[in-house]
């Protein structure tokens, strides 16, 4: 018997679960298929959200209708604002999350989304008519049909997991691998490399004297994730520990190299750069003495602990060795060891920025397969492909975000436009426009483009509007009102800040970095009655305008370069060009263009080994 569907969704990570809610919201009929329904949207690794550049993905996926935001909040056991120190394009939201909660929260998602089913099973093969996917075949003989699949398997395509010596075959620890896709995959002419992840023991916290540890506490202020007013942080608010390594536990690692998966040639596969393990990083940085160790609690009520920063695929008892040598773990139990493990992947370059695939039609992938690494850069892709599906099932125009919109954006963009030679992770320094992608403002630049598609409802809607006509309110006033030396002089001495000689706008105080406006409310009594007129989130908004302000310089000169390198965006090269007939473009140049085959004269110029000479070749060539 074959059962019918709009969109099916193979995997439910953070990329499916995000792809199978966005398609269901949207209207498709969805199927995720999984292979064990009691760990949707589990957190493989640390169980954590966000980071540097990170939190600014989450804060998109939240914006534009996706569920990570609000399922890290209802799960929240501490959240930090990375980066203050620095200026509010490098703000980064990150939070620890009850692991066990927010499977539970997941799970609690998907059964409750409208036109969502689930089914558990694994998936062998695609079934292909034409160079279309029709549908899917599974283990226990289901066929599945479709209008597009997304493929979301994370490290489970032939995924093969390593402790010393001992290897076996897993998608995570003691969950099975898939097989079959990748090789039917390869029939049709895709791409596939290996790449190599992997995980810290896990360790009781009952066992750690935190007397000899660093007390990390949590930040208690209104930043969360989510942009929507009735989700917020619920749970016990519990802090992390910091401990470092030492002279003997690296003589303990480095007195076992070869026995270590990574040097022993073992593993022959593509790893972090961005997150060794420990013995990578006691041969890279062999002068350091020590490296820090984050001591993470898995959840409200449980002792297990994640110590991020010794990911290690060593024998375990050479781990557990290393890490009693630890101050704080001298006595420490450890729960499960470290492992890495080594998963098939496909070149991303052979995606669209859909994330449909350019060889076979109304196929998407999502996530790991793409040669990513993170569950935020995983969600963001999930979160495009399921809308990218469900559009293209009703034959409505495609949803890509640009460079200068959205840090997910970039992502995708540097996927199918560079591809990748290691796990791709995302940092604030692949955004040239990042005072334009700030954390703060992910809503009002991504909100009203997903509300036109139908993902984001209508309530979140009117809360942009309203926090708009709100930040507009208040940006008018400030620019407005005037203030004379009298009435701000004995303010700005106690804040160490220059008394005026002369009244200003209250806009020119605002600028000055010593105070904000929360402060400056304190002292004119006007401009508290005008932020008490803001009724929802009103210290969010605050910062916001506080941000525009003080930065205003800044962000206006980013647009205007914004703006006049998108008019290249606008330049359709896609399948106007047989490149390989231009011996005036370098050989180099000839081949990548070929493969590629971008979309626009401004992701040719992107390419990497594309020179500002060739781009200028292609200009020529379509009359500009």
């Amino acid at each position: 018997m074959t059962f019918n569907y709009d969109v099916i969704v193979v995997g439910a990570g953070h990329a499916g679960n995000e792809a199978a809610c966005a398609a269901a919201n949207l209207g498709s009929r969805t199927l995720l298929i999984t292979m064990d329904m009691n760990k949707v949207g589990q957190m493989s690794c640390n169980p954590a959200v966000g980071g540097i550049a990170k939190g600014q993905i989450v804060r998109e996926i939240d914006a534009l209708g996706g569920q990570m935001g609000i399922i890290t909040d209802l799960t929240a056991i501490q959240f930090r604002m990375l980066n203050r120190s620095k200026g509010p394009a490098m703000w980064s939201p990150r939070s620890q999350s009850d692991r066990h909660k927010f499977v539970d929260e997941w799970f609690n998602t998907l059964t409750k989304t409208p036109n969502l089913s689930i089914w558990q099973d694994t998936v062998l093969e695609l079934i292909v008519e034409n160079q279309t996917v029709i549908g899917v075949k599974t283990l226990l003989g289901a066929l599945f049909h479709a209008k597009s699949v997304i493929l979301t398997n994370g490290t489970f395509l032939n995924g093969l997991l390593h402790v010393g010596k001992t290897q076996f075959a897993g998608g995570r620890i003691s969950e099975p691998a898939s097989f079959g896709i990748t090789e039917q995959l390869k029939l049709f002419g895709f791409t596939s490399q290996r790449m190599k992840t992997g995980t810290p023991m896990r360790i009781d916290g009952k066992t750690i004297d935190f007397s000899k540890t660093q007390e990390q506490k949590g930040d208690t202020d209104f930043h969360k994730f989510s942009y929507l007013n009735n989700v917020n942080r619920r749970l016990k608010q519990i802090s992390c520990w910091i401990t470092y390594t030492n002279e003997r536990t690296h003589e303990i690692l480095k007195s076992s190299l070869s026995e270590s998966p990574l040097y022993n040639g073992q593993i022959k596969s593509i790893g972090p750069r961005y997150c060794p393990s420990i013995e990578t990083k006691i041969i890279t940085f062999a002068d350091k003495t020590s490296h820090q160790l984050f001591l993470e609690p898995e959840g409200e009520n449980s002792n297990e602990y994640y110590v991020n920063g010794f990911s290690s695929s060593l024998p375990f008892q050479v781990q557990i060795d290393a890490i009693k040598s630890v101050a704080g773990l001298e006595n420490v139990h450890i729960f499960r060891p470290g492992y890495a493990i080594e998963y098939d992947f496909f070149d991303p370059t052979q995606l669209k920025h859909t994330l449909e695939t350019k060889i076979i039609k109304n196929l998407f992938f999502a996530g790991q397969i793409n040669g990513t690494t993170g569950y935020e850069e995983a969600a963001g892709q999930g979160l495009i492909a399921g809308i990218n599906a469900h559009l293209k099932c009703d034959g409505n125009d495609a949803f890509v975000l640009n460079r200068n919109e959205s840090y997910i954006g970039v992502l995708i963009d540097d996927l199918v436009t560079k591809g990748v030679d290691e796990p791709y992770r995302m940092f604030t320094s692949r955004a040239e426009y990042r005072i334009l992608l700030r954390q703060d403002n992910a809503d009002m630049r991504l909100t009203e483009k997903s509300y036109k598609i139908g993902l984001a409802s209508a309530d979140r809607y009117l809360q942009l509007q309203n926090k708009r006509d709100s930040q507009k309110s208040l940006l008018s006033f400030i620019r407005k009102y005037s203030i004379k030396p009298a009435e701000i002089n004995s303010f700005l001495e106690l804040h160490n800040s220059s008394p005026l000689a002369q009244g200003c706008k209250l806009a020119e105080l605002v600028a000055r970095p010593q105070f904000g406006i929360a402060e400056l409310a304190s002292a004119v009594p006007e401009l508290q009655t005008e932020i008490s007129k803001i009724t929802e989130q009103p210290e969010e908004l605050i910062e916001s305008v506080d941000i525009l302000l003080k930065y205003q310089g800044y962000i206006e000169r980013e647009q205007l370069i914004a703006d006049k390198l998108q008019r290249l965006e606008h330049i359709i090269l896609k399948d106007r060009i047989d490149y390989n007939s231009i011996h005036t473009l370098s050989t180099e140049a000839r081949q990548k263009l070929s493969r590629i085959n971008p979309d626009t004269i401004g992701q040719a110029a992107r390419i990497p080994g594309i020179s500002p000479s060739d781009i200028n070749i292609l200009l020529v060539l379509l009359g500009r």
